[in-house]
């Protein structure tokens, strides 16, 4: 069973210190939502009180129609049926993979127990594992147990925070595409806490950028990277330097690198002045026609490498590029822009 999860114009405060205000959001069965942001915005706070650990001072959270916090009243965690996925796991040692993952099911017997372990550790890649203890297994298949546990009550939604920080970058990529694969095959509605935008894209099919206690944008990972809102969300998700522009035309902007055009109609008035945001995807090197610019710096990623480029103005590029065109730092390059998304924001 998924679950509808509404939380409307929520307060949340510690002690004098308001954390989340005026919060509102909703998303319906078996998505895949993630709450993107730096420490501190606010987002394992409202984590905590969609669970229940956090009361709120205004506002509410209702869940399948069901009202779970309000001013005043909070449903305990253990009766709102949630499933809970921590950052440190949160195994009991002194018990089996199995008995780990069947903790929760309070009303089934013995046998059915053991048979919804099975069925969960199968599902994350861990049948094998059975009756082993935690010290046994490895980060990530500690992990994937805390997973299978969630899973088991058949919770309407399951909340993840930041479940993947603690292993190393290769392993938290390909569990995260695992887990992101059991969440769809049992239509789970799940809320993914996480700073990393990588996990974010990976694993959420809607993101909200959070700062300071408020979501900035709510869409697809594709919109947040070509059509940020605003600079904050411009400058969080990817890379990208801003250079100084005056609008030619809704569609078009005069810069030292030429005029640029893109497919995004804007309604200031002609000569506004602005800043153009350019992702490394949208800055093209060995261009003929282009405009020369200095290689200050590179970094070689495997496949592509990542330039530090300087223009003739003194403005700084980023540009990404398939590795097999080698360039050495301290060489000038034909530049051209590409960009397709113009992105850009009034001074």
């Amino acid at each position: 069973m998924a679950g509808t999860l509404e939380i409307k114009n929520i307060r949340c405060s510690y002690g004098r210190e308001t954390i989340v205000d005026n919060f509102s959001l909703d998303f319906s069965d078996a998505t895949l939502n993630c709450l993107l942001g730096p420490s501190g915005c606010g987002k394992t706070t409202v984590l905590r009180a969609i669970a229940g650990f956090e009361p709120i001072q205004a506002g509410e959270i209702i869940l399948d129609g069901r009202v779970i916090s309000s001013r005043g009243m909070t449903v305990p965690p253990e009766q709102r049926g949630i499933g809970m996925v921590f950052q440190d796991y949160a195994l009991f040692p002194h018990l089996s993979v199995a008995d780990n993952v069947s903790f929760g099911l309070h009303k089934s017997g013995k046998t059915e127990k053991r048979r919804i372990a099975e069925e969960m550790l199968e599902l994350v890649g861990l049948e094998d594992y059975l009756d082993r203890y935690p010290h046994e297994l490895s980060g990530g298949q500690q992990q994937r147990v805390a997973v299978a546990r969630a899973l088991a009550p058949h919770p309407p939604l399951i909340l993840m925070d930041e479940p993947f920080s603690n292993l190393d970058v290769d392993l938290r990529e390909r569990l995260v595409l695992d887990i992101r694969e059991v969440l769809r095959q049992r239509q789970t509605t799940t809320l993914f806490v996480t700073h990393d935008q990588g996990e974010a894209f990976i694993i959420g099919e809607h993101v909200g950028v959070m700062h300071n206690g408020c979501i900035m944008q709510w869409d697809l990972p594709y919109n947040l990277y070509h059509e940020p809102c605003n600079r904050f969300v411009a400058d969080f998700i990817g890379q990208g330097r801003l250079i100084e522009g005056v609008l030619a035309g809704p569609e078009s902007v005069n810069t030292s690198l030429g005029l640029l055009k893109g497919n995004c109609a804007y309604a200031w008035p002609k000569d506004t002045r602005v800043d153009v945001l350019l992702r490394p995807d949208d800055v093209l090197l060995d261009v003929e026609g282009g405009v020369d610019c200095l290689i200050t710096d590179r970094h070689f990623k495997g496949a592509q490498i990542m330039y530090t480029l300087r223009t003739p103005h003194g403005d700084e590029l980023l540009s990404l590029m398939p590795s097999h065109l080698d360039i050495n730092a301290g060489q000038k390059v034909r530049v051209g822009i590409d960009a397709e998304h113009l992105v850009m924001f009034r001074q």
